[in-house]
């Protein structure tokens, strides 16, 4: 409900337990490489749990010269820090990082995909709340006697029961609360675990000095209670955090723990999923889950691929096919080689990509941190000057004490922080369970600003499996070249002539892909170059058939033309509509593409599309979007490809395919894994129904506050009362935020057929 406690979660170490520091060879070997001499480190830092925290620990991290950027992600405890492998021309030492984490009290490790299905905070949590409802059932017996006019040896007696009850109980149920103030205070800060434990410390003392003065009321019964709710509130909103983010660890647990490696002797070892590397062989046995990317080097079985495609269909898979970390081996038994490490694999990078959606900084967001940061030391505020107010103004100052301990309860800001990162966690789920992956919260909120939409085609508009029309007069030889050539590159229309070839292909060592453009291989014939007909002969101008409304890769040997392949492909499922749908909102659709104008047009023409743009480069199309931005326009663009990489970064917002190149997924903002375009206006209306709520949840917060704070300054609610008032507030927020569960869920439309006529050509620049 409040603030965590520095180094624990909720005032406790859950996750590591025997664990020591990392050391430097560790936090090297666990880096990933991303870029221009830098690294990225992913440490578990189980203390995080609200916007203090994560200011807190960005704000330290940033301060050392290594680190170039700090994200702390609430709903995951991850820190994932980039750093520079070099300062100065002397290497960086990594264990500077977490030193620096432990320098703010929180303690570290290195993180891990790794699920426990076990989960012990709620488990302690539920224990303080049974001691605390014990305690306070037995107290509240005592309390009757006292109540119904008690001797006055008699009440003190009870009296001094009670505190002897109430005390253990405090101890015990209260440290969720009182280690993560105390860990605050020793270095200086605050947090509003801080004014809880002010609250519930004040609340029990000032009964013991009634009791030892021998009054005729105490309020242990209260005292206790009072924590009772506290820890009730903080429960539910651990279990609903739980519930919202439910997506992303059902996700994690798609990775196994381990894999079976075969030794180069033959010989099986178990090894933990983080020890795997590229090359290692690995045995999946029927119903075992693949741990990495990898390809089949032997055996043959019915695959589960849901995780990656979200279509139920088994996928049938057999020696050189390409599976990936996540699916399940239904039937028989393979040998698979592993092509990526485990951080590396496609299910680690869509985790990364569902994690991150609750550490976006989104506008709402760096609204809400920034309100929790000030709010703590203008709570104290506020309660001293009530205590002051009622103390000089009603001269009661036991009372004056009591009202502050209200206030100091009701105006906790549990709500504002839940505000924002509950409803983006739970859109991400929902998204997530239609298929679609979000990168942060931000790219939410820029995607319901949008007034306009444009499109890649091939691999977009189209599903990128192009079927070769025009074999016969290509030629068998050239195919061959060709299928050689393309091997070397993952565009569709590649894929499509590998697919085609028969037989043994042709080698080529020395071949260059240019992006947007083709492939080109230095031999001792020549240079031959397979790619669109500007980069392979250097003219624009067709033979022949050139303007038919088909796709075409060109083959040529130093210049000169030795084929055409063309080319013929389906629109993804749903993309009339789709298209259709977006326009009736008002938004304006278009298309660029580097495919050849007549094939674009004729595809514009089918979807009812005016706006479109052919035979674009990379450098056109983010030009082009980059400009609509600087007219004020808000686009979204879906592509696919290496080429569609600069576009997609330039757009407002981005949406790719789980298809697409790697780099075109890492450059999108959102990751849809169904062969529909029906993600689109789905990630739409989420988004747009995520930001309502999060507007909802701001006015729910303030209004609690503009309400419940006079209510407690003028002495109408009772510490007991603020507690249930603070609590119900966070639960309010949490509950209004899963209403986004309301939005009906997307079946994944069925997978089409190639038809033999009427298909859409595919682009002639080789990346479209």
């Amino acid at each position: 409900m409040s603030c965590c406690a520095p180094g624990v979660e909720g005032g406790l170490d859950l996750e590591r337990s025997g664990q020591g520091m990392p050391s430097a060879e560790e936090l090297r070997l666990s880096a990933r490489p991303v870029g221009e001499g830098l690294l990225q480190t992913d440490l578990s830092v189980p203390g995080v749990y609200c916007g203090t925290c994560i200011t807190t620990l960005e704000g330290a991290l940033g301060r050392l010269p290594m680190v170039e950027r700090a994200r702390v992600n609430l709903s995951s405890k991850r820190v994932s820090v980039v750093w520079k492998d070099s300062v100065d021309g002397r290497p960086s030492d990594p264990t500077d990082i977490v030193r620096q984490i432990a320098s703010t009290g929180y303690e570290s490790h290195l993180f891990s995909l790794a699920a426990d299905s076990s989960d012990e905070q709620r488990n302690q949590l539920l224990r303080a709340v049974a001691v605390a409802g014990f305690a306070s059932a037995n107290i509240m017996l005592l309390s009757v006697s006292v109540w119904s006019g008690a001797e006055a040896a008699t009440r003190d007696l009870f009296h001094w029961i009670s505190a002897g009850i109430a005390a253990p109980a405090l101890v015990y149920s209260g440290r969720f609360f009182f280690v993560s103030a105390w860990q605050a205070l020793r270095r200086g800060q605050t947090n509003m675990d801080v004014p809880i434990s002010i609250g519930v410390f004040l609340s029990y003392f000032v009964s013991l000095w009634e009791t030892l003065n021998h009054a005729q009321h105490a309020w242990f019964d209260a005292t206790v209670m009072l924590l009772f709710f506290l820890l009730i509130g903080r429960t539910l909103d651990h279990m609903m955090r739980d519930r919202a983010r439910s997506a992303i660890t059902g996700l994690a647990r798609l990775s196994p723990r381990g894999a079976m490696v075969i030794g180069a002797d033959g010989a099986r070892e178990y090894r933990p999923v983080e020890e795997i590397r590229p090359g290692d062989r690995l045995s999946v046995a029927a119903g075992d889950r693949i741990a990495v990317d990898g390809r089949v080097l032997a055996g043959e079985s019915d695959i589960d691929a849901s995780v990656v495609n979200g279509e139920s269909t088994p996928v049938h898979v057999m020696a050189g096919d390409a599976v990936q970390a996540g699916m399940l081996n239904l039937t028989g038994s393979l040998t698979v080689e592993a092509t990526a490490a485990a951080r590396d694999s496609f299910l680690a990078e869509m985790i990364g990509l569902m994690e991150a959606a609750e550490g976006g900084r989104a506008r709402y967001r760096r609204i809400a941190d920034r309100a929790s940061q000030y709010y703590a030391p203008a709570v104290h505020l506020l309660a001293f000057l009530s205590f002051l107010g009622w103390g000089f103004l009603g001269g009661d100052w036991k009372h004056a004490l009591l009202i502050a301990v209200a206030v100091l309860i009701i105006t906790c800001p549990c709500a504002l922080g839940l505000a924002v990162p509950v409803v983006q966690v739970v859109a991400a789920g929902r998204l997530f369970q239609n298929g679609i992956m979000v990168k942060d919260g931000s790219a939410m909120e820029r995607l319901s600003e949008i007034d306009s939409v444009y499109f890649d085609k091939t691999g977009t508009l189209t599903l990128g499996r192009p079927r070769l029309v025009n074999r016969g007069e290509a030629g068998e030889a050239a195919l061959a070249i060709a299928a050689g050539l393309a091997g070397h590159s993952r565009h569709p229309l590649s894929q499509a002539l590998c697919r085609t070839a028969d037989g043994v292909v042709p080698s080529f060592p020395n071949v260059e892909e240019v992006p947007g453009a083709g492939v080109e291989a230095v031999t001792d014939e020549g240079v031959y170059r397979l790619g669109s007909r500007l980069f392979a002969l250097g003219t624009v101008e067709a033979g022949g058939a050139g303007e038919q409304a088909t796709s075409e890769v060109v083959l040529s040997l130093d210049g000169a033309e030795l084929a055409t392949f063309r080319f013929e492909d389906a629109l993804r499922p749903g993309a009339e509509q789709v298209v259709a749908d977006l326009q009736a909102q008002g938004l304006s659709t278009g298309i660029l593409s580097g495919d050849r104008a007549p094939v674009v047009e004729a595809l514009a023409g089918r979807l009812g599309v005016a706006d479109w743009a052919a035979a674009l480069s990379p450098r056109d199309k983010a030009a082009r979007l980059a400009a609509a931005g600087e007219a004020g326009r808000r686009t979204l663009m879906v592509g696919d490809g290496i080429n569609d990489a600069p576009a997609l970064s330039s757009a407002h917002v981005s949406i790719a395919p789980a298809t697409a190149a790697d780099v075109g997924r890492q450059a999108a903002d959102f990751v849809f894994l169904h062969e529909g375009l029906d993600a689109v206006p789905l990630a739409l209306e989420v988004s747009r129904k995520a930001g309502r709520l999060i507007r909802q949840n701001f006015i729910l917060a303030i209004g609690y506050n503009v309400i419940a704070v006079p209510i407690a300054i003028l002495g109408y609610a009772t510490p007991l009362i603020a507690a249930l008032a603070m609590s119900s507030s966070s639960v309010i927020v949490v509950v209004n935020a899963l209403r986004l569960n309301r939005i009906a869920r997307v079946a994944p439309p069925e997978r089409p057929s190639v038809p033999e006529t009427g298909a859409v050509g595919q682009g002639a620049r080789f990346a479209s």
